[in-house]
């Protein structure tokens, strides 16, 4: 199998890709942070498994077109594409939000992720084949307070994830929407622009997931039978009820 991983500097998308590296998958992997892709693929080296390390931004609809439309023959027939790269900027009422942050998280969450999608399609169309799973959020799926932008990115992604599923139905292009609750990796820090003290607080008292989490799940979701798609997927931990409710201790 082959898969290919935006956002895979860290996080969700590092993991995603040690994962399905340690099954003996090809990876080919995308990130803005040169040095810390190259620590990932050196780690998938590790593992065993080819990878392929891509160095743009996802916000640049020129990088994407430019890099997945010239991807060496032997690199096309991709199986799964993950939709990884994304990000929260600032947790303001709207009256005081940067806009600034909101382009920055439109371009990231939602056209990069079409970007990506439209720049694959027509290697899984030539194929037959293909695999697109988005990651959402819970927040994709109830609003909360201070989340405006952030919640409509994510919200954009589930209504994107719908259609996508409708119209590649007729080339059997599976469409999978995972939506993760809480999880402890650079998300707060990035969210609260290197305050690593608020970062630490979203995680006080409960036990948030942990990257590998998500990433055992996409695994599961990408090795199933050829007719099985889990369509859409809510994640989080055991103290997490939605984005509203979390039972802290102490």
């Amino acid at each position: 199998m082959t898969i290919l991983i935006t956002g895979a500097t860290s996080g969700f998308g590092k993991a995603i890709a040690l994962k399905f590296a340690s099954e003996g998958h090809r990876c080919i992997i995308t990130g803005r942070r040169e040095d810390k892709l190259r620590q990932v693929a050196d780690a998938i080296m590790q593992k065993g498994a080819e990878v392929l390390p891509l160095f743009f931004d996802v916000q640049n609809r020129k990088s994407v077109e430019n890099a997945i439309g010239g991807l060496e023959e032997q690199w096309q027939d991709i199986d799964v594409l993950v939709n990884n790269a994304g990000l929260a900027l600032g947790k303001d009422s709207f009256e005081n939000a940067n806009i600034d942050d909101w382009d920055t998280m439109i371009d990231t969450n939602v056209k990069g992720l079409l970007y990506m999608s439209k720049a694959v399609l027509p290697y899984f169309i030539k194929y037959k084949k293909g695999h697109i799973i988005n990651i959402g959020s819970t927040a994709g799926k109830e609003v909360y307070k201070e989340g405006n932008v952030y919640c409509a990115s994510k919200f954009a992604v589930n209504a994107i994830s719908e259609a996508q599923r409708i119209d590649l139905l007729p080339h059997g292009i599976k469409v999978t929407c995972i939506n993760p609750g809480a999880a402890d990796t650079e998300f707060s820090s990035v969210r609260f622009k290197g305050d690593e003290q608020k970062a630490a607080a979203v995680y006080e008292g409960y036990q948030p997931l942990k990257a590998e989490d998500i990433a055992d799940v996409i695994y599961y979701c990408s090795t199933l039978p050829k007719h099985v798609c889990i369509n859409d997927l809510v994640i989080t931990s055991l103290a997490q009820a939605n984005s509203f409710y979390t039972f802290k201790q102490g």
